[in-house]
């Protein structure tokens, strides 16, 4: 299969969002470290809709880790009500019109048809707000067992997705507990998703839309 190259050569600014702390790092954490490495003079804003206390701490220490060496990086971390996005919508959009701003090239965010409520409204007002940008929507392993099959894949250097892995675990302790949040789960979803792109490992990501010319 043909491989496009996708060209950040004239990008300036890339709109990470997540709608708790850790989303961002488990949807696309090697992506990000790979292309901290590639292209160091992007901007990154981090943003993170709802972490409170230790959660919040986690989230500011673990986007200074996967962000490290790059010129430029804000990180936004934000106090909406976990679990209640739809019925905090209006505040929530409006906050999202405020990063009309940053310009964004390239953003991240969640996948449309995640079975997350907060993760859905994400992906929403990130259409909405941004409508003729380049979005890439990620998934994110859960009980729910709402993996797709998504169509862009970005491999990633094995010792990338170690790296996701391992950040993830030690950033997140208050996370421990939880019987899926292991090294194992991650690089087991980056093993696959490699299988699927013929390479060792690789994220994967839904496209709705993109011009190539």
């Amino acid at each position: 299969m043909a491989v496009l190259k996708l060209d950040l050569k004239g990008a300036k600014n890339l709109l990470l969002l997540g709608a708790h702390a850790d989303d961002i790092e488990i949807g696309c954490g090697a992506t990000i470290l790979t292309l901290a490495k590639s292209h160091p003079k992007l901007n990154f804003l981090w943003v993170v809709l709802s972490a409170e206390g230790k959660r919040r701490q986690e989230a500011s220490a673990s986007a200074s880790l996967f962000l490290k060496g790059v010129a430029r990086s804000k990180v936004v971390v934000k106090q909406f009500r976990t679990s209640y996005f739809p019925a905090q919508f209006e505040p929530i959009k409006t906050f999202f019109e405020s990063l009309k701003s940053f310009a964004p090239d390239l953003i991240f965010t969640h996948h449309r048809d995640d079975r997350h409520q907060d993760h859905r409204v994400l992906s929403d007002l990130a259409w909405n707000t941004f409508r003729d940008h380049l979005i890439l929507e990620y998934e994110i392993p859960k009980y729910d067992g709402d993996l797709g099959a998504p169509n862009l894949f970005v491999p990633v250097a094995a010792a990338t997705a170690r790296e996701k892995a391992r950040h993830l675990v030690r950033a997140f302790g208050s996370q421990k507990e939880k019987h899926w949040f292991a090294e194992e789960t991650f690089l087991s979803l980056m093993r696959l998703r490699g299988v699927e792109c013929a390479s060792q490992h690789a994220e994967a990501f839904y496209c709705r839309k993109m011009i190539c010319g």
